[in-house]
């Protein structure tokens, strides 16, 4: 990466499954940021590419202190909420936008990828990385940051 950019992984609806496409797919970032539905064993497996910041799904345990049900990020001056969506219900980028205030709000919960620039603010959704579902091939997405300009891509998880 040139000097200043930082690459941030973003993922979520793994549900126990670390499939081995995960490594290559986040080589090279800093830190994984985890949309939530987690399952047992993921955070440590993730942890050998960066170190990882998960929250709450709503299939995961509810004592595991390491999933709060959000988390605010900084990186260089742009705020990244993380939260699993499923606490709005529908989760929905209208819904996100409204109820939270960060430049970019990363959620999970539908296991469809989205990315949505609005009012300039970012909604993403990287996709469910774990087991095939509702016929969408899994994902992640890699968030470059330099200074406030932001470039968010998704990445399938093809064997």
């Amino acid at each position: 990466m040139s000097g200043g950019e930082r690459l941030v992984g973003l993922i979520a609806d793994t549900h126990g499954l670390v499939r081995p496409e995960l490594f290559a797919a986040l080589a090279g970032v800093e830190v994984i940021l985890h949309a939530g539905d987690v399952g047992e064993g993921v955070l440590e497996d993730l942890s050998a590419i960066a170190p990882v910041r998960a929250v709450y799904g709503n299939t995961d345990r509810t004592d595991d202190p390491r999933l709060p049900v959000e988390r605010l990020e900084e990186f260089d001056g742009v705020r990244v909420h993380v939260s699993h969506g499923h606490e709005l219900g529908s989760p929905t980028p209208e819904a996100l936008l409204a109820a939270y205030d960060a430049d970019v709000l990363v959620y999970g919960h539908t296991h469809r990828p989205l990315l949505v620039r609005a009012d300039g603010r970012w909604v993403v959704n990287p996709g469910a990385a774990g087991p095939r579902r509702f016929d969408i091939v899994p994902s992640i997405a890699r968030m470059r940051l330099s200074g406030h300009d932001i470039r968010i891509d998704h990445v399938l998880l093809i064997p």
